[in-house]
């Protein structure tokens, strides 16, 4: 992953709003979320949501799909995951890592 993407990803991320709305989809699944949907949900204005939607699609970290008369909004796995795979690359040195299934919720080293 090149680093202006992880930047712009990180970026995105790093508004309370913009990640409530990215947490919601990711929960949502492959399903995803109706703009209406996620303004109820998390108590944003439509007017405020439309931008924040716009900025995390602007760093691909969601997709936005037009079905019939509805916009359908989905986290982009791929995406957050090559995100944490770059950011997890050199973890411990490269040494194995306990994780969260292992029951930890961060390294070990």
């Amino acid at each position: 992953m090149k680093e202006d993407i992880v930047v712009r990803s990180l970026v995105a991320l790093a508004q309370t709003v913009r990640l409530r709305v990215f947490r919601a989809l990711v929960v949502a699944g492959p399903e995803g979320m109706t703009p209406g949907a996620l303004t109820e949900a998390l108590g944003v204005s439509a007017t405020s949501l439309s931008f924040h939607l716009k900025e995390l699609t602007n760093a691909t970290l969601i997709s936005q799909e037009r079905q019939g008369r509805h916009l359908i909004y989905r986290a982009s796995f791929e995406q957050m995951n090559a995100l944490l795979a770059y950011l997890t690359e050199n973890c411990c040195q490269g040494q194995a890592c306990l994780t969260a299934a292992e029951g930890e919720n961060s390294c070990t080293c």
